[in-house]
């Protein structure tokens, strides 16, 4: 049997796992980021990683998955925002290959997400899918029969940056943004928000957390509805821990969309099943995918 340490490097956590040949986690576990000690201190952890790792388990690659805009080709993050500083250059592929002698491949952490949500998630039977992350900010991919479409600067689907009616879609149609708003009707301090409490608070009445529900879902269908004039994808699926709450949300949003297409267009909106194990697994996808 061969083994595969899959890692995915968000700003807040790393969280990590050991995949087996036949696609089954032997182990998982996650540790703080530290994103603010910057690139560096993430090479080193993830170096650490694998040293460990490598000494209980005959692996066959290093899969990660990472914030930031990654070249799958040199393995190299090379635009990072100001929460990890001195990101940018990082290449964990020659890094781990030099060090380690073991395989290394590296994507973009939602690029990893929808990879995962196409081939055994939420998008399987699509040909062609966008998935978009819901959470501090808005992250998307276009998948084309499960395969991801780059751009001719690993930059496509930077969906975030879409202009729609107020301001970039992350800025106004986030969960980060729900949570700024809610707090700001409530006269409260944002920390003692967060999406769970909001959409609690909205399940038993609280008019500002239903109003900021709505003013997300409008923003989410103005993008959204954008997206599909331009790439007619079958499925979108939403992601994020934001989107957990599907009862509540799954036909709100199908409704808000249509409303902004014409007859001809429909929007198939579902939600991703793979939860906090996509960008482990789409790692590990990627890495299939590669070799």
């Amino acid at each position: 049997m061969t083994y595969y340490l899959t890692i995915d490097i968000g700003g807040t956590f790393i969280k990590l796992g050991i995949l087996d040949s036949n696609e089954h986690f032997l182990e998982q576990d996650k540790i703080k980021t530290y994103a603010h000690k910057g690139g560096p201190h993430i090479l080193k952890t993830v170096k650490e990683l694998v040293k460990w790792y490598k000494s209980k388990y005959r692996l066959e690659g290093i899969c990660i998955s990472t914030a930031g805009m990654v070249d799958p080709i040199e393995g190299k993050v090379f635009y990072a925002g100001h929460r990890i500083p001195n990101y940018a250059g990082t290449c964990f592929k020659r890094e781990i290959e030099t060090e380690f002698n073991i395989l290394c491949e590296v994507e973009n952490d939602v690029n990893c997400a929808g990879l995962a949500e196409s081939i055994s998630g939420s998008g399987i039977n699509s040909n062609i899918s966008i998935c978009l992350t819901i959470g501090t900010g808005i992250g998307g991919c276009l998948l084309i029969n499960n395969q991801l479409f780059h751009g001719s600067s690993y930059s496509a689907c930077e969906v975030g940056y879409i202009r729609v009616s107020d301001g970039l879609f992350q800025d106004v149609a986030s969960a980060s943004e729900l949570v700024r708003f809610v707090a700001q009707q409530e006269n409260d301090l944002e920390s003692k928000w967060s999406g769970v409490r909001i959409f609690e608070e909205a399940k038993q009445g609280n008019v500002n957390c239903i109003l900021g529900i709505e003013r997300m879902i409008n923003y989410l269908a103005e993008g959204i509805a954008n997206i599909c004039y331009v790439v007619n994808p079958e499925t979108i699926i939403l992601g994020g821990g934001i989107m957990s709450q599907t009862e509540y949300l799954s036909d709100k949003i199908t409704h808000a969309v249509n409303k902004h297409l014409v007859p001809s267009l429909t929007a198939n909106v579902v939600f991703a099943k793979h939860k906090n194990s996509a960008g482990m697994l789409g790692a590990y996808y990627h890495f299939m995918q590669k070799r």
